[in-house]
């Protein structure tokens, strides 16, 4: 593929723009779309739980930075049972209650899409579950969610990719193969009837610096120095105007500078070559260029000695880029990756 160093380049859209991700980027895309509501049409959601589902039993724990960690590993990803998993209806409620966001009636009428795999053993789909009940109590339309829990999947993304992981697998790349494109799917969901995916992309790739959407507080970002976006070629040329941006987020151990550590030393020797493959390889770009819209990759990153200490480059949806860890704004227009990547958003879009 051909790949540029650029600046973000900005065109004009129709405004239909949406967001989707997996894991981390699930719980990420929920966040984003909760706190940015105006600017979104839609989300996709592989694999992720509500809006602020850390904060399900804050008072279990004595320190509350211990809190949110321990909520998001026994709560939010593995409950030992429905009564003890996030709660959808709960969370609505304190969704309504958050300041530094969009009006939620903004959901109304979005279209959502939330998947979980029935064989998922990373994110149980008790979990995943809480997210319909949650988007359902904050007004959106049954007509306008799609959720499926019955596919025997594991914890990924689904492609039709021979070199991809078996459909039940929970192990990175957190890419499996299945018997349909599930990017197509989620955007087919989001925009209703859309082209065939394009065989060939002719379109362009920019790698942009994510530092000047990040500022002086990249330390605790935990976002790498580049980040992608695909440009559709009609788009590029000026032939054809963007439907708007799709925002894809990649879930842990998935951005392109991820590195496996191994007793606090990266594993250099060992490290997969998973690389653009969350970019290139889970078909976000070919129907992109079918269908004139433009996607964007924000990218994290992770590192044992990383200020947030995010080793496995997951997207912070617990609070662990937050300098006050009694009161986290992690969730809010104000937290620094939601900010970085509306910037981006709006960089691309032109708002």
């Amino acid at each position: 593929m051909y790949l540029e160093t650029s600046a973000l380049p900005k065109f004009k859209t129709q405004g239909q723009h949406s967001i989707s991700g997996l894991s981390s980027g699930a719980f990420m895309t929920v966040q984003m779309h909760v706190a940015h509501s105006a600017d979104f049409m839609g989300a996709g959601v592989i694999a992720g739980g509500p809006y602020r589902c850390v904060e399900s039993y804050l008072g279990s724990v004595q320190k509350p930075a211990d809190a949110y960690v321990l909520n998001a590993l026994y709560i939010a990803m593995n409950p030992l049972t429905k009564d003890t998993a996030p709660n959808g209806k709960d969370l609505a409620e304190l969704a309504r209650c958050t300041g530094g966001i969009d009006d939620i009636a903004n959901l109304k009428d979005d279209k959502v899409y939330v998947f979980t795999g029935s064989k998922d053993k990373v994110v149980r789909s008790v979990s995943v579950a809480a997210t319909r009940d949650f988007y359902l109590n904050l007004g959106v339309a049954e007509k306008n969610m799609m959720f499926e829990d019955a596919v025997p999947a594991g914890h990924s993304i689904i492609t039709l990719n021979e070199t991809d992981s078996p459909l039940g697998a929970n192990k990175p790349p957190y890419i499996n193969k299945g018997d349909f494109v599930q990017s197509h799917q989620i955007l087919k969901h989001i925009y209703g009837s859309l082209k065939p995916a394009a065989h060939a992309t002719t379109g362009r790739y920019v790698r942009f610096e994510q530092k000047p959407f990040v500022g002086d507080e990249d330390a605790r970002a935990s976002m790498s120095q580049y980040g992608y976006a695909y440009i559709p070629s009609e788009v590029d040329k000026g032939t054809a105007e963007a439907k708007g941006v799709h925002i894809v987020m990649h879930g842990c151990k998935q951005g392109y500078s991820y590195v496996n550590y191994v007793n606090g030393r990266a594993d250099k020797e060992n490290q997969p070559p998973f690389g653009m493959r969350y970019v290139t390889s889970t078909g976000y770009v070919e129907m992109a260029e079918a269908n004139n819209i433009i996607m964007l990759f924000p990218q994290a990153v992770g590192a044992d000695t990383n200020a947030a200490q995010n080793p496995e480059g997951c997207w912070d949806w617990w609070g662990y880029s937050d300098t006050e860890s009694d009161q986290p704004d992690y969730y809010s227009k104000n937290a620094i990756q939601i900010r970085a990547i509306h910037g981006m958003l709006s960089q691309l879009a032109d708002l």
